[in-house]
């Protein structure tokens, strides 16, 4: 009879069943985030992808020049505001209307630093998740009056721009 009544008077949850319930509910808000706008959660998520390959360009960069006794890889111009897209497409290969979120181009050659940091700093250049090629990375780099390497993305899509500088 006590055995009984002990379970009358012990009212409440389980921590198995809270468990299960907020693990239901965080599955449930995953599906309804996905399904809300999947679209735009894709863009978030190049636009991640383009921050990392961003970090990663610029820290092939400053390592290069660590190992080079400061000596950045050739191409990359010292005129402050003047960016150079990067990849292997030429004298032709990166126009200016693909790097929409720069202002201010070199020309219209793209500027191969592969053979700097290709295999050493990274195994190849990273591309834009979207639309980047080889040829035209869609990543830009700039090295200012203040001597410090600048990298961006040509076509962030929900940021306004992606840069770093060091």
């Amino acid at each position: 009879m006590l055995h009984s009544q002990n379970r009358a008077q012990k009212k409440g949850f389980t921590l198995v069943e809270l468990l299960i319930v907020i693990g239901i509910i965080v599955i449930l808000l995953s599906v309804v985030l996905l399904a809300v706008d999947p679209a735009k959660r894709l863009k978030q998520s190049r636009d991640s992808v383009r921050r990392q390959d961003v970090s990663d360009i610029l820290e092939a960069i400053i390592t290069y020049e660590t190992d080079n006794s400061g000596s950045i890889p050739s191409g990359i111009d010292s005129t402050s505001g003047t960016y150079q897209i990067l990849g292997t497409g030429g004298s032709t290969g990166c126009a200016a209307s693909s790097c929409t979120n720069v202002t201010t181009l070199s020309s219209g050659a793209c500027l191969d630093i592969s053979s700097s940091l290709v295999p050493t700093y990274f195994a190849s250049v990273p591309m834009d998740p979207l639309s980047g090629s080889a040829a035209n990375t869609l990543y830009a780099v700039d090295k200012n009056s203040a001597g410090r390497i600048i990298v961006a993305a040509c076509v962030p899509e929900v940021a306004s721009s992606i840069s770093l500088q060091r």
